[in-house]
């Protein structure tokens, strides 16, 4: 038996099936799951979703912020680090407006400057404040860059009622190089991105955007016992972000393609049903 719902990010497109968020949220429902987390295409597009939500009985769980901006934040120009604040005030407001009480948000992008500053996190602290303004949580996800989100969840200690940590599963793997990041930042977990993968390709231990996969559970390296583990004491949804296309010069991904919708779907129910099962045991045995 499993006492958590189960959420799935949107992917709009599988294999040659392209699928517009309406009819996506209500296949997801019909699949199983009960809720759903989209990205961020402006508020009409959130109100739209979460008209269907309402439709269908489905929770809204979160909206992904965009954030291709995020290094801008520390080593932009001003410009183009008020531009990234901008774009992240306005998605957190148009979560308001839809009634999403979850924005999930990185904190860096890319994997060459190890070196946050304080003019990146007082752009971080306006967002955080924000946020307390708002109503809606923001989840700080660990990506590449874990020195600027060890800086960001350090000033988010004040905001704890505002602000938490999203749990990327195949994240973990690769970009924090299999560290355990919810204990990383204890009694800080906010919601999750399941999901799997292989780790680090490169033999010397470079890492890429590339060996982020977002496989189905149990298709790459997970410790799902483990992880399962590590979700014993979180009470929310455990929310999945997958991935169908491969990443360039990389197969792994593949099989999915060649799935209809309806199949894929079917398959990534039947994993998430079994991480919950996991979850649960785990909980039961203390």
């Amino acid at each position: 038996m499993r006492n958590r719902k189960l959420c799935l990010a949107l992917l709009g497109t599988y294999g040659e099936a392209r699928l517009n968020a309406d009819e996506e949220i209500r296949l997801i429902g019909k699949t199983g799951f009960e809720g759903f987390f989209t990205g961020w295409a402006g508020r009409e597009y959130l109100l739209n979703c979460r008209r269907t939500a309402e439709e269908t009985g489905m929770l809204y769980q979160s909206v992904h912020a965009p954030f291709g901006n995020a290094r801008k934040f520390w080593h932009g120009t001003e410009e183009e680090a008020d531009a990234a604040l901008d774009e992240q005030i306005r998605c957190l407001e148009d979560c308001a407006a839809a009634g999403v009480p979850i924005m999930v948000a990185h904190v860096f992008i890319g994997f060459e400057d190890h070196a946050p500053n304080d003019r990146g996190l007082g752009y971080f602290e306006k967002i955080m404040i924000r946020a307390r303004e708002l109503g809606v949580k923001v989840g700080f996800e660990n990506t590449e860059g874990m020195e600027y989100l060890d800086a960001v969840m350090g000033l988010a200690e004040e905001y704890r009622d505002a602000v938490g940590f999203c749990w990327d599963t195949g994240h973990e793997m690769c970009y924090n190089y299999s560290l355990d990041m919810p204990g990383r930042y204890p009694g800080r977990l906010l919601c999750t991105h399941i999901n799997d993968n292989l780790g680090i390709r490169d033999f010397g231990g470079s890492i890429t955007w590339h060996d982020d996969l977002h496989l189905l559970p149990f298709d790459g390296i997970g410790d799902w016992e483990n992880i399962a583990g590590r979700l014993k004491d979180f009470d929310g949804p455990l929310t999945f972000e997958l991935g169908v296309f491969p990443k360039p010069n990389r197969h792994e991904n593949d099989k999915y393609t060649r799935l209809s919708p309806e199949e894929y779907l079917a398959e990534a129910y039947a994993r998430a049903c079994r991480v919950a099962v996991l979850a649960e045991r785990a909980k039961t045995k203390g």
